[in-house]
């Protein structure tokens, strides 16, 4: 065997000989031979490519407990794998990316705050029971703060549903939202919105509701977010979904397992992994929004993502009386969930905020 000493093999790995030792005590990167008498460490060269590999993933920042995972997985397996970790870093930067650009503008802001252009919405809100469904369970809302959809599930999905919703409305209320606690005020009322589904629930996993909310402050919008109802946004004739989706599909496609497409006919489509229900808390996706005049905003039940192509929401979204055109079109192919929209543009303040229809 080919052995290599241990500063020899750390110089072709790019790895230190402190970092190998680490590597050998978490059982990483084992040596091919250790001397019985001076604790000396040997590795072959064929060795070096399993050594670089841990290098590269410790360069993207994978765990060591990931890289262990990864490591022992063929290639085929260990790509899926080191695709769906990248995927997790890129949602997890989009937000720290949100929340350090409102940190840096309300830290650097205040003094330009007379001069910001406050912004105004105009909204409407839309829902069908669809041509399947024997009853309607989502809920709909838009004011002048608040938007929000959330599909109910179960024997109870209805007021369940009603329930997250109501629990918000309070924040239609009251004097203008400040940029810098909207976003704690939101998960306050998530906290609200949680504690009404339970109690309509009764404790039980199978009554239960989405929620997609949009909170304004005149200027920015505060996205909270658990299932998987969705959020998009259209600008300057881009559309641009703002959420992802809580659920089994979702999380498969993340790791590589399933295509987008193998997605829409898969038996485990309708599962979530976050839900509002009678006996779960989870934790909400929460983020900001700059708003600029002309974008339009939609907010929806799955009953409308799951037979209309994200290119076909983007024409209708884009046309006039977007928010009865996009039922139309989920009903046209069939109809077969409930389906809710809640669409909004951004405007200048010339007058006070109408129905876009």
């Amino acid at each position: 065997m080919d052995l290599l000493t241990i500063g020899a093999f750390a110089k072709a790995s790019r790895l230190s000989p402190k970092a190998l030792r680490l590597y050998d005590e978490l059982e990483l990167l084992r040596p091919a031979r250790v001397d019985p008498d001076t604790g000396y460490r040997y590795y072959a060269r064929a060795q070096l490519q399993q050594a670089r590999l841990v290098a590269w993933l410790r360069r993207l920042g994978m765990p060591l407990a990931e890289i262990r995972a990864v490591c022992a997985l063929s290639p085929a397996d260990a790509a899926r794998e080191i695709r769906a970790y990248w995927a997790r870093v890129e949602a997890e930067t989009a937000v720290r990316r949100d929340l350090a650009a409102f940190l840096v503008d309300q830290l650097t802001g205040e003094s330009r705050r007379d001069h910001t252009t406050m912004l105004e919405l105009r909204y409407s809100a839309h829902s069908d029971r669809g041509h399947v469904r024997p009853a309607n369970q989502d809920t709909v809302y838009a004011g002048r703060r608040l938007l929000a959809v959330a599909d109910g599930f179960g024997p109870a999905g209805a007021p369940a549903s009603s329930a997250a919703v109501e629990a918000l409305k309070f924040l239609e209320e009251g004097e203008e939202i400040a940029a810098g606690n909207v976003l704690n005020l939101l998960e306050d009322a998530v906290r609200g919105a949680t504690e009404a589904v339970q109690d309509v629930a009764g404790g039980s996993a199978a009554i239960g509701t989405t929620l997609t909310a949009l909170l304004w402050t005149g200027s920015q919008l505060a996205l909270v977010h658990i299932g998987d109802s969705r959020a998009y946004l259209l600008r300057d004739g881009e559309l641009f979904r703002i959420t992802h989706d809580h659920s089994v599909v979702q999380s498969l496609i993340d790791e590589g397992r399933l295509t987008p497409e193998e997605a829409e006919s898969h038996p485990q489509r309708t599962l979530l992994l976050k839900a509002l229900t009678g006996d779960a808390a989870p934790t909400p996706d929460l983020r900001l929004h700059e708003a600029r005049a002309d974008d339009r905003y939609l907010l929806c039940s799955d009953g409308l993502t799951g037979v209309v192509p994200d290119e076909r929401i983007r024409e209708l979204l884009a046309g006039e009386d977007p928010g009865r055109a996009l039922i139309d079109e989920a009903n046209a192919a069939g109809g077969p969930d409930n389906v809710s929209c809640v669409v909004a543009d951004v405007v200048l303040p010339t007058h006070p905020p109408v129905s876009v229809g």
